[in-house]
């Protein structure tokens, strides 16, 4: 470990078969190169960074936890009004990671889940384990002190190989859900909507194969549960930008997962449906996107029938960062469960005045060649690289991490700004006080890696 081993000699004690935690305050105090190695380290340094921060962030006050209790009290119609933001973390993470919790300690809001995508696990180069500690590190940095929701988004069945080798995708599925839980990600959402077969009449016998993969997958998720873990688990009935949902496809899905897995009581914490948006929304050949309009209607139906008919949250609303502003007040307003919030924070990362020219040049030049097989007919510069400069973030990773302090620093205010904002308008602010009368988010002792074997 050459020169590292002064840090990780400072925050744990290294002899013996396995390491243990020294002292949280010293991790709080180092936190900034902690959390450096924990994703740019050797993999030595990696397991022990990474077990520095999940180990120390309890004992500061920032503690892993599923959200699961507080969206079964929305069931049983405790606690309304209000829309949970859920914010993948694609980019810049460390900053970007602070720049929420930030906002969350401004605005009280509690109840707001760090997130990312099966695919964007891939393209960013963050594994679960990566972006757990840094989103816990973050916390740390910024003397956070609450439950803290990490979320596996869009754990997703590819609908091409899972044609040709069902058992194949299925089991790379399970083999992210436990990466994924000791990880300490303690909501995950299972997206197998990708294999709905619309060539059936019947909507039952349309949404079976999502039913039946997606009870599986929380099967194997009830297993995996820590002791005093109650892990919530998402489903999803419409692919995004798709048709828009119905609630016959809704209680399809619901009923037919239900009938698999038997449940008692609500198994399920809420389902995504698709109600007009698409993910990172539609660029127009001059760059803008083009506007949608939200089935607000399908939303509220679906939400109160999930809530009446199945004790879950509600609804779940996908592709909305890059709705315009004024919308957003009405998720709550029609008891939206949870909204998903990506692209949006991308754009406004990547097209900020002071983002580095250069880098963003490069990130350009990699799109036009590695991506370039990406390309549609007809597509402009501007849309292209609109679409596929998301794909740039896991290459660029380390010169994104070194942006320039004051850079970052600006970024992370405006980013800070805009969190602040959308917590407000989605009524998930003042949410501290409920979330903890619901949430248990009690410790969860974490195994020290083996190292030096």
């Amino acid at each position: 470990m050459g020169g590292m081993n002064t840090l990780l000699s400072s925050v744990l004690t290294l002899t013996g078969g396995r390491p243990s935690l020294r002292d949280a305050a010293a991790v709080r105090a180092s936190i900034d190169d902690v959390v450096r190695l924990a994703v740019f380290g050797d993999p030595e340094e990696q397991l022990l960074a990474r077990y520095a921060i999940h180990a120390a962030a309890p004992q500061l006050g920032a503690v892993p936890s599923s959200i699961a209790a507080l969206y079964e009290a929305r069931g049983r119609g405790e606690v309304s009004g209000f829309t949970v933001p859920a914010v993948n973390i694609r980019g810049m993470a460390y900053d970007m990671s602070r720049a929420l919790f930030r906002a969350m300690q401004e605005t009280g809001g509690a109840a707001t889940v760090f997130e990312l995508a099966r695919s964007e696990m891939g393209y960013t180069f963050q594994e679960p384990a990566e972006i757990a500690a840094v989103v816990l590190a973050a916390a740390i940095a910024e003397g956070y002190q609450g439950p803290v929701f990490i979320q596996g988004d869009h754990f997703q069945a590819n609908a091409k190989k899972f044609a040709t080798d069902p058992e194949g995708e299925t089991k790379a599925l399970e083999d992210l859900i436990r990466k994924a839980v000791a990880a300490q990600f303690y909501c995950i959402d299972i997206d197998s909507s990708t294999l709905v077969d619309l060539s059936y009449e019947k909507v039952s016998d349309q949404q079976a194969p999502n039913a039946k993969l997606t009870a599986r997958l929380a099967k194997l998720v009830r297993e995996l549960e820590p002791k005093g873990v109650r892990i919530s688990v998402g489903g999803e009935i419409g692919e995004v930008g798709k048709h828009n949902s119905t609630v016959e496809e809704l209680m399809a899905y619901v009923d037919g997962f239900n009938a698999i897995v038997n449940a008692r009581g609500p198994e399920l914490a809420k389902v995504s449906v698709q109600t007009g948006t698409s993910h990172g929304g539609i660029p127009l050949p001059d760059g803008t996107i083009a506007k949608v309009a939200i089935d607000f209607d399908t939303l509220r139906e679906m939400s109160r029938v999930g809530r009446e008919s199945y004790g879950m949250a509600g609804a779940v609303q996908h592709g909305a960062s890059t709705l315009p502003d004024e919308l957003f007040h009405r998720f709550p307003e029609v008891e939206t469960a949870e909204i998903h919030l990506a692209t949006g924070f991308q754009n406004q990362v990547m097209d900020h005045p002071h983002f580095p020219a250069g880098l963003l040049a490069e990130m350009r030049a990699y799109s036009d060649t590695k991506l370039a097989d990406e390309r549609s007919p007809g597509e402009t510069d501007l849309q292209f690289f609109y679409k596929t400069r998301k794909k740039a973030w896991g290459p660029f990773k380390r010169q994104t991490w070194d942006i320039p302090e004051g850079i970052r620093a600006e970024l992370g205010k405006e980013l800070q700004a805009k969190f602040t904002f959308l917590i407000r308008q989605l009524k998930a602010d003042n949410l501290k006080e409920m979330t903890l009368k619901h949430v248990t988010h009690a410790p969860v002792e974490v195994v020290p890696p083996k190292v030096g074997s």
